[in-house]
């Protein structure tokens, strides 16, 4: 039995501690197991991430204590934290701490408690039942009362008797007595009344009805027999399910999973957004109505005790199925034999904080850690991931028609240009896109509107003298939120009241530049004044199940038009809807990043794909003053291979993804200057370090064979230049770019340069490696 383990403590150190495993809790100690360990001059918590049987150190400590009855990270689960470290260059207890929810990582053990009542079957079948004289004294129990018993007391035992156990609180308030009642049953020891552990249930008050598997088109039958296929093999490869919107992909996965759990494994479905768990786990639930327990769902909406509960019915093999946005990746599931990327293209995959990693990828090391098949779903893959099916890296397979041979939307372009001419100034909706809506008010058909941005107007401008409200901590302009008559910053969240007049010239005069959804919704209500419009975004979708709640009107017919961002633009399925409209795309496609082409593609796309999903075909109308923009027209013609031909040759003229793997490397600071000079100091040791492995590898070192023919130098750095928001959260940034072939050649290049960099106090570094925003 192991005497030493090696512990990550909760520190941010990077380093593994040993500690010796005392005798008595040697069988408690396993990988993943949460201890509490003597470290300095105080105790911290960490997790067991290894054993060995001797120590480079003299003197361990022992771990003082195991908390909780079992280890709450599987051992698959701490080797993916451990590459997610290697490959994101995040510190390793930061990487354990990211696979397990807080409420799981800093509570010891037990869920809600409650108290339960319940009969003790063998005292209370030694009451003597007799035919009362007047039945009102029988208490509704069928001509029959019990000896020795109150009338109240007969209440409770009765309720006991004709639905189990029960909760005391349940319990007293059917019964119509108090708490005193029922305790006095118990000390006649007829009842038992225990502290329990009580579901918290996410989906409570959630109606079912189970559906069937569908019938499936050709094309969905070709490519569920290639993921069945692959789920038996013994290295199981990665599926990229290329499906037009509205293809059926979804019945894809029910019923790959169907298959899964016919074998006894779990499966694991990821979404990019919050809007879209609630009915893509409806749908799943309704699906395995029989058991719909074995359906768990995690995300960040839920309460803490709702995630405490679903997590541990995860651990506990009671829940096979777990839907989730990004973070339900590392749910403890049992014998994995599926795991699904749905929208797999959704830059939302990546987190923006320590540590950097991308589920999409993580999806796809720990399907091969588990050996088991990762299912990456999209109508508009990554150019990353259809290079690697292209490429022979992934299967592929293709649903190119919707189902039942629904035809495609018709997407118009509309020139904002021209229409500004006509009305003689510009304005938000074109002629065009009213009529639209018009037409399908009168044909009782829905609408969505899409504009990804929030807020009343993107800016306060002053026509006077020119002031513009900015943010003092960022530098961006301040959002105009009317209902609430506020300036919000959307980066830090800063707020303050919007002025009456100028805090420049004193001019009462303010011009709102530009549009967020709010001021749609406002136009809107003005236009169509009979009609029902709601609003989603992120204003609005504060309060819990404010989603769900919404999109069950909406697809009950009680909306008519429903606006919002990005949180509608795809995965949803309402066939009723017949039109959408896209106000300002261009915003988006002029943004500093190389991939804003293809993320403009991407969503005009996927908001098409919201329209003509039933029996009536359906219109999409894009509004732009960049009508002929490659990505904009590609989308027109619904041409994904065309885009992805013209942007590829784009990428690798330039050596960006996915010919090279991307790096960004942001440093932050109060002082504009100290971080300018940190950024090139360390510019010059990232140059030192490129030099001294270019070196290595002309030398013949294995571990750089193959770069020569695919880039000349084998790591690009680019020199250090102020990031695009070049001020946020008060503090100011500047960026270095790395690119190679290889994530590892960027990574030893990386390590390498910050040991020979001395780091500024008041400097902080963050790396992001594959980063999916430069911003």
């Amino acid at each position: 039995m192991n005497r030493i383990a090696k512990v990550a403590v909760d520190l941010s150190l990077n380093r593994e501690f040993d500690y010796l495993i005392p005798e008595p809790l040697r069988p408690l100690v396993e990988i993943g197991s949460r201890v509490e360990v003597p470290f300095r001059l105080r105790n911290v918590t960490g997790f067991v991430v290894g054993f060995a049987d001797k120590s480079s150190f003299a003197d361990l400590k022992p771990i003082g204590k195991v908390l909780g009855d079992k280890s709450l990270v599987t051992e698959t689960v701490m080797e993916l934290a451990r590459w997610m470290s290697a490959y994101y260059l995040a510190p390793f207890e930061v990487c354990v701490r990211a696979v397990l929810p807080a409420v799981v990582r800093n509570k010891e053990s037990g869920g809600k408690k409650q108290l339960m009542v319940s009969l003790n079957v063998d005292e209370a079948s030694s009451l003597v039942l007799y035919k009362p004289e007047r039945m009102a004294d029988a208490n509704e129990a069928g001509g029959l009362v019990y000896d020795k018993l109150t009338p109240k007391q007969q209440a409770v035992f009765q309720w006991l008797k004709k639905n189990g156990p029960m909760l005391l609180s349940e319990l007293a308030a059917a019964a119509e007595v108090s708490a005193a009642t029922i305790k006095t049953l118990e000390k006649k020891g007829l009842v038992t009344i225990s502290n329990e552990s009580v579901y918290r249930d996410p989906h409570e008050g959630v109606e079912l009805l189970k559906t069937d598997p569908l019938p499936l088109m050709d094309q969905q039958t070709v490519a569920l027999k290639q993921i069945l296929a692959a789920m038996d093999e013994p290295e199981p490869p990665v599926v990229l399910l290329h499906g037009v919107t509205g293809s059926g992909k979804t019945e894809v996965y029910l019923q790959a999973i169907s298959h899964a759990l016919e074998q006894g494994r779990g499966a694991i479905v990821l979404v990019p957004e919050i809007a879209l768990t609630p009915q893509t786990v409806d749908r799943f639930r309704s699906r395995f109505a029989d058991k719909p327990e074995r359906v768990a769902v995690l995300h960040s909406s839920l309460s803490d005790g709702e995630r405490y509960d679903e997590w541990h019915r995860i651990r506990s093999g009671e829940a096979q199925i777990v839907v989730g946005a990004r973070s339900a990746l590392f749910a403890p599931a049992h014998n994995l034999g599926l795991i699904v990327v749905d929208e797999e293209h959704e830059p939302t995959y990546k987190q923006d904080e320590a540590p950097r990693y991308s589920a999409r990828d993580m999806a796809v090391m720990r399907g091969r850690l588990e050996k088991c098949t990762v299912v990456l779903g999209s109508a508009t893959p990554a150019l990353e991931s259809y290079s690697n099916a292209k490429g022979g890296k992934y299967r592929y397979a293709d649903l190119p028609i919707r189902v039942d041979d629904r035809r495609m939307p018709m997407m118009r372009i509309v020139d904002m240009r021209i229409a500004a001419q006509q009305e003689g100034k510009p304005v938000l909706f074109s002629r065009e896109l009213v009529e639209a809506i018009r037409c399908r008010l009168d044909r009782a058909e829905q609408t969505m509107i899409f504009l990804n941005r929030r807020g009343f107007s993107a800016s306060l401008l002053c026509p006077e003298c020119g002031f513009v409200t900015e943010c003092d901590h960022c530098s961006v302009g301040m959002t105009f939120h009317k209902a609430r008559a506020r300036l919000v910053c959307h980066i830090c969240g800063e707020e303050k009241p919007a002025p009456l007049r100028c805090p420049s010239c004193n001019s009462p005069e303010f011009r709102y530049a530009g549009a967020g959804t709010e001021k749609i919704e406002e136009v809107m209500l003005k236009l169509f004044p009979k009609a029902r419009i709601a609003r989603m975004d992120s204003d609005t979708m504060r309060r819990k199940n404010a989603h769900r709640d919404v999109l069950a009107k909406f697809r009950t017919g009680k909306i008519d038009i429903l606006i919002g961002t990005q949180m509608i633009a795809k995965g949803l399925d309402f066939p009723n809807v017949t039109l959408v409209g896209v106000v300002n795309p261009d915003h988006a496609l002029h943004m500093a990043d190389f991939r804003a082409g293809e993320r403009v593609f991407q969503l005009l796309t996927q908001v098409a794909g919201r329209a003509g999903r039933g029996e009536v075909s359906g219109e999409v109308i894009v509004q732009t003053y960049t009508p002929h923009h490659p990505a904009v027209q590609a989308a027109r013609r619904m041409d994904f291979e065309g885009f992805c031909d013209q942007e590829m040759a784009f990428r690798k003229e330039l050596e960006y993804p996915p010919y090279t793997h991307l790096t960004c490397i942001t440093l932050r600071g109060k002082d504009d200057a100290e971080v300018e000079k940190a950024a090139e100091k360390f510019f010059q040791c990232l140059e030192a370090a490129r030099l001294h492995f270019s070196a290595l590898r002309r030398e013949g070192d294995t571990g750089f064979q193959g770069l020569e023919k695919d880039l000349p130098k084998g790591i690009i750095v680019s020199p250090a230049m102020p990031a695009p928001i070049a001020r946020m959260r008060g503090e100011y940034r500047w960026q270095i770019l790395l690119r190679s072939v290889r994530v590892k050649s960027m990574n030893d290049a990386i390590r390498a340069a910050s040991k020979a960099m001395k780091w500024p106090k008041t400097v902080k570094v963050s790396v992001d490696v594959d980063a999916t925003s430069l911003l």
